[in-house]
C-alpha cells in the first residue's frame, strides 16, 4: 500500500511545478514513514547494487542507490541532454504514427541486489528533481535466490517474482513511500517504471535475516552488526543522529556518521542505547570507536548484557565496567571470559557520541537453531 497519495485519474496530476530558481528542494514533497528507522537493505555502502537495467540513456542506473539526497544542477547538460542525479530512461514511443504512445504493458526495469537477505517493511521511490519526467506509475517485485546470480539467472523464466508494491501512481519531485506487508525473505528486487522516466533514489527498509550457516562458517562474527541481523531496540536520545549507525559494518567517515546525542544537563542521568543481537551468542571481545568525535565524544562508557527478555534492570549484568574513552580513538577490550547474551546495552556518561561498536563472538547452538528456524520459515 502507498502512504503518499497519488491521483490515478489525471496522468499529469502528480507532476511538480517546473524548477524556477533558488533552493531546488524548496517545493520537494517529502513524507514521514515509520519504516525508515529500519536498515536500508539496498544501501550501496553495505554491498547492494543495481546489476542491470534495460535502458539508462540519460542517467545511470547506479545512481539509484547512492547515499544522500539527489543533487540538482540546472545548468548541467551533456551530449544526450540534461544530466540528472538518478536513473533516467529515454521516452518510449508507440509502434507507428497512428499509435504514438507505448502500449499499456510497456515499461522500463532495473534489477537490484540487496546488501543482505531480509524482510522488507517499506520502500521509498524518490523522484527528487524529476518534475514532469518521472514515471507515471511504478511496480516493485521481489525474489530470493541463493548465491550471486547475474541478470541472466534473475530474468530466467523459472524465477518466481512476488509483487510487493503493486502498480501505483507516483508523484514527481517527491518521496513516494510504500508499506510492505509481505512476510518473506528476499534477496533481489525488480523495479519497474511505467512507461518510462526518471527515479532519483530507491530505499528499501527492513530487517536482515542472515543465513545461520554462513555465520557458523565464519565462526567469530560481530553479533551486533546490522548486516548480521543486529538491531537497535531503543535509545535515550536521537537528537543529532541515529544510534543505528553505531552497528554499521563500515568505518565512520565523518562526525555525523555515528550516534551523537544532545548535551545532557540533568545530573545523575546518562544516555544509552539498547541492541538486539543477531541471535543468542557468546561474546568474547568488544570494540568501541569514537572516530571523528573530538570535542563531543562520550566521556565514559559501560556495557551490559541480557540473556533473554530485557524486562527490567534486574535482567542486566555487567560486561564492561564504566571505562574512560578517548576522543577520535578505537578502543578494544578482550573479555576475561566469554559471556552469553541476546541483548546488550551501551551506556555513555554523561552524554556524547559513539561512532561504531563491534560485539565479537559466535552463535550458541540454540541461537543458531533459532536463527535457522526463522531463516527457513521466511522462505525463499
Amino acid at each position: 500500500m502507498t502512504t503518499t497519495p497519488a491521483d490515478s485519474t489525471d496522468p499529469h496530476a502528480n507532476d511538480a511545478d517546473p524548477y524556477g530558481s533558488g533552493d531546488p528542494f524548496a517545493d520537494y514533497r517529502g513524507g514521514d514513514f515509520a519504516f525508515t528507522s529500519l536498515v536500508d537493505l539496498a544501501d550501496r555502502r553495505f554491498g547492494a547494487g543495481v546489476i542491470a537495467a534495460n535502458d539508462e540513456f540519460f542517467a545511470e542506473r547506479e545512481n539509484l542507490l547512492k547515499p544522500g539526497p539527489a543533487v540538482f544542477d540546472p545548468e548541467h547538460f551533456g551530449h544526450k541532454g540534461k544530466i540528472m542525479d538518478g536513473w533516467e530512461t529515454r521516452r518510449r514511443r508507440g509502434a507507428d504514427a497512428d499509435h504514438p504512445f507505448p502500449a499499456d504493458d510497456e515499461h522500463d526495469w532495473a534489477l537490484i541486489r540487496l546488501a543482505a537477505p531480509g524482510v522488507i517493511r517499506g520502500v521509498i521511490v524518490d523522484t527528487a528533481h524529476f518534475r514532469g519526467n518521472h514515471p507515471q506509475q511504478v511496480t516493485v517485485e521481489a525474489t530470493a535466490l541463493p548465491g550471486s546470480p547475474g541478470p541472466e539467472e534473475l530474468l530466467a523464466s523459472d524465477v518466481k517474482w512476488e509483487e510487493i508494491v503493486p502498480r501505483t501512481p507516483v508523484r514527481g519531485h517527491a518521496a513516494n513511500g510504500f508499506e510492505v506487508l509481505t512476510e518473506r525473505r528476499f534477496t533481489h528486487l525488480r523495479l519497474k517504471q511505467h512507461p518510462d522516466g526518471g527515479i532519483a533514489r530507491l530505499r528499501v527498509h527492513g530487517e536482515v535475516v542472515p543465513d545461520p550457516a554462513w555465520l557458523t562458517a565464519l565462526g567469530t562474527v560481530d553479533l551486533a552488526s546490522v548486516l548480521h541481523g543486529g538491531a537497535v531496540e531503543d535509545a535515550s536520545d536521537r537528537f543529532y543522529s541515529s544510534p543505528a549507525q553505531i552497528i554499521r559494518p563500515d568505518l565512520s567517515r565523518k562526525m555525523d556518521d555515528g550516534w551523537e546525542n544532545r548535551r545532557r544537563r540533568v545530573k545523575g542521568t546518562h544516555d544509552w542505547v539498547r541492541f538486539r543481537l543477531a541471535a543468542r551468542g557468546e561474546i568474547r571481545a568488544i570494540e568501541i570507536d569514537t572516530a571523528y568525535l573530538k570535542g563531543n565524544s562520550a566521556g565514559w562508557a559501560a556495557l551490559y548484557g541480557c540473556d533473554g527478555t530485557p524486562e527490567d534492570d534486574a535482567s542486566w549484568f555487567e560486561i564492561l565496567p564504566r571505562t574512560r574513552l578517548q576522543p577520535d580513538t578505537p578502543h578494544r577490550f578482550a573479555l576475561p571470559e566469554a559471556v552469553t547474551a541476546t541483548h546488550i546495552r551501551l551506556d555513555v556518561f554523561p552524554d556524547g557520541g559513539i561512532a561504531r561498536m563491534r560485539v565479537h563472538g559466535s552463535l550458541t547452538a540454540d541461537g543458531r537453531d533459532a536463527l535457522g528456524e526463522r531463516f527457513t520459515a521466511l522462505g525463499g
